[in-house]
């Protein structure tokens, strides 16, 4: 999440639009696109919504290479690596979330990834986890989702699902 802001406030501010830290964690897991046609909303602005995605999203495979995991979600994947069915659910778009989980060496240890563009309603919607939960042959209520946003903790509430809230550290730009 650290990185998605720092490649939000440089895509944003290179257009005259701020994008406050309380609120970037707000909007976290929301697609991208509609992150964009909210800030329009709210600050009254005609971002292209296309091409201020792309912008986004180049700036943040630019930053990749300083992603770090979050040590114990990453030691609970590799302890249930193969033992429970694991998914990733995320609001972000597939080639990002993927070249994201290569460099952080967690390409194989999931079963199911399930982003943006395979649903029709992200979160706060329940539709991204029912889908993965459906998927992987796991009742909702079965399921325990690690989350990093209020978005994704109403999506996990809406779904039937447990959660774990894990907290990002502030950005210093």
């Amino acid at each position: 999440m650290p990185l998605h802001y720092e490649a939000w406030c440089q895509a944003l501010g290179e257009q005259g639009c701020d994008f406050p830290e309380p609120l970037f964690y707000r909007l976290g897991g929301t697609p991208t696109p509609k992150i964009v046609e909210y800030l329009n909303q709210l600050h009254g602005s005609q971002l292209p919504v296309d091409a201020t995605v792309h912008r986004k999203e180049m700036l943040f495979l630019d930053r990749l290479s300083r992603i770090r995991p979050i040590d114990p979600v990453v030691h609970i994947v590799r302890s249930h690596h193969g033992r429970i069915p694991m998914a990733i659910v995320s609001g972000g778009l597939r080639s990002l979330v993927t070249r994201t989980l290569e460099v952080l060496g967690l390409s194989e240890h999931f079963e199911l990834l399930i982003t943006a563009e395979d649903v029709v309603r992200g979160k706060p919607d329940p539709e991204p986890f029912l889908m993965a939960a459906a998927r992987l042959g796991v009742r909702p209520e079965r399921c325990l989702v690690f989350e990093d946003s209020p978005t994704g903790v109403a999506a996990a509430r809406a779904a039937g699902m447990q959660f774990v809230l894990i907290e990002a550290p502030a950005v210093e730009l």
